[in-house]
């Protein structure tokens, strides 16, 4: 038997939620077997550190982890069984496929989006929200509706601290040319990015249309960098998420991103056309 370290850390209160319960009981569990997270982890893909999220009740434990838990704590199958109710308790009205990604973001140090189809989720007002909503769930009823739009609107929190993460955003020009909304509300929505942009809050660039970044046009991008875990990579459809954590895949995305990054109009040019394009909205003119 391994030692647990002794040390200072932070109680997990156990009735706060069902992520929090579920971490309490594995580090409870855990220090009954006298075993640290080094070695509790051991012979798994992941580490201590990735632990630690799930005991604190920060991070969801993936089937696999589970199972190797399970068999080396031998708690019979518990931690498995469990994966599921804590699944559900974190995704709230997000989708299955895109609540890890929630739960990155509040870790992340850094993120960068490419958007080529619609402006990201951290970025969308009310409105932008509610007019992808209905039309990609035109069956939801309007509370499941209202839901959606909640949490998504719920994940902009993060810009609340003023220096993290650090957040980069590439835009397509049409995302500012072909209006998703009526004038007045897509005027809004520009506002509200030039002002996260004033705020020094995030840093748009728009990319004009370009032959050579034609290839992407069909795929959005959002990279995430932490201080103690590995880059990650998403893209997704309308139906869709795929998360890619694989570093020789993570290189390739990152440098398509810094070639896109390469082609697009610096920051400050992209903000005064952001600021015009909302300007030639409100008066109910074609964005220049």
């Amino acid at each position: 038997m391994i030692k647990v370290a002794a040390g200072r850390r932070k109680d997990i209160d156990g009735s706060a939620s069902v992520p929090c319960f579920y971490g309490s009981e594995l580090r409870f569990q855990r220090e009954k077997e006298g075993l640290s997270m080094e070695r509790t982890v051991e012979g798994s893909f992941y580490g201590a550190t990735y632990l630690s999220e799930i005991e604190r009740g920060h991070r969801r434990m993936p089937l696999d982890l589970a199972r190797h838990v399970d068999r080396v704590l031998g708690t019979d199958g518990f931690f498995e069984r469990r994966c599921e109710d804590v699944r559900k308790a974190k995704q709230g009205a997000h989708a299955s496929y895109f609540t890890p990604i929630v739960e990155a973001e509040t870790r992340a140090c850094v993120i960068q989006e490419w958007a080529d189809a619609l402006l990201p989720g951290l970025l969308q007002t009310k409105a932008y929200a509610h007019a992808i909503i209905n039309s990609t769930h035109s069956l939801d009823l309007q509370e499941e509706a209202e839901a959606k739009v909640r949490d998504r609107l719920a994940r902009a929190n993060l810009f609340a601290n003023p220096k993290r993460p650090e957040y980069w955003v590439i835009l397509h020009e049409s995302l500012i040319h072909h209006p998703l909304l009526p004038p007045t509300e897509m005027a809004e929505q520009l506002d509200h990015i030039a002002a996260l942009t004033r705020r020094r809050r995030i840093v748009p660039q728009i990319l004009p249309w370009n032959p050579a970044t034609q290839a992407f046009m069909e795929l959005s991008l959002m990279f995430l960098d932490f201080d103690d875990e590995p880059p990650l990579v998403y893209t997704e459809g309308p139906y869709h998420g795929q998360i890619l954590d694989d570093p020789a895949l993570v290189k390739l995305y990152r440098k398509a991103y810094d070639r896109l990054r390469a082609a697009a109009l610096p920051p400050e040019a992209s903000l005064a056309m952001i600021e015009r394009a909302a300007e030639d909205y409100r008066n109910a003119n074609e964005p220049r």
